[in-house]
């Protein structure tokens, strides 16, 4: 079948598969509606701009987690997902907007005691190996939601801000935590066996 010939269901799975080319033809497509959306949003503190970005991102988390077989369509999956985008967006710019500036800690170099010196090369390597076999082990232990899951939490992100960006609800949110609690502890376990 040509490429002119794919039904939309087809573009979307080819997406879905990991086809930056196909999923490059949805967001194409679903652009406008994510404008649409966030004109919805032109009394709100955040520029247009930002707010089409937060409505791309709800767009492409829609295409990493739709499913044919719950019923909706895509367009109406897509659209609540990209307005669940920007509405987390919004509420996280207006609750920093209302820390007061006092509050607000400015990030400052550590300086290393003198007699420390700067991290060696070796330490760096070390440092950057740890990192990734963090990573490997994530990998290979969480599946692609609880790693998603897991780094929204990380960055500060609250349940509800999570559910909306992934289009869950906030109690699938909490399982995938305890999933990836359960499974962590599993393999810090393993790893003082075998030490």
């Amino acid at each position: 079948m040509s490429e002119f010939n794919k039904t939309d269901d087809e573009i979307l799975s080819y997406a879905q598969s990991g086809s930056n080319k196909y999923a490059e033809k949805v967001i194409e497509k679903y652009r406008q509606t994510v404008e649409v959306i966030a004109s919805k949003y032109k009394d709100s503190p955040m520029e247009r701009e930002d707010l089409i970005q937060e409505g791309m991102i709800g767009l492409l988390a829609a295409i990493k987690s739709y499913r044919q077989d719950k019923g909706a369509s895509f367009m109406t999956y897509a659209k609540i997902c990209i307005d669940n985008s920007i509405q987390t967006a919004l509420r996280k710019f207006s609750r920093q907007k209302d820390i007061p500036p006092q509050n607000v800690i400015e990030y400052q170099e550590e300086e290393l005691p003198a007699e420390s010196g700067h991290a060696s090369a070796e330490d760096i390597v070390i440092a950057q190996e740890s990192v990734s076999m963090l990573t490997q082990v994530l990998r290979e232990n969480l599946s692609d939601f609880e790693n998603e899951v897991l780094r929204l939490h990380i960055v500060g992100c609250s349940y509800n801000e999570i559910a909306g960006r992934l289009c869950k609800t906030p109690k699938a949110i909490d399982n995938a935590l305890q999933r990836v609690r359960k499974k962590l502890t599993g393999i810090s376990l393993q790893h003082k066996i075998r030490q």
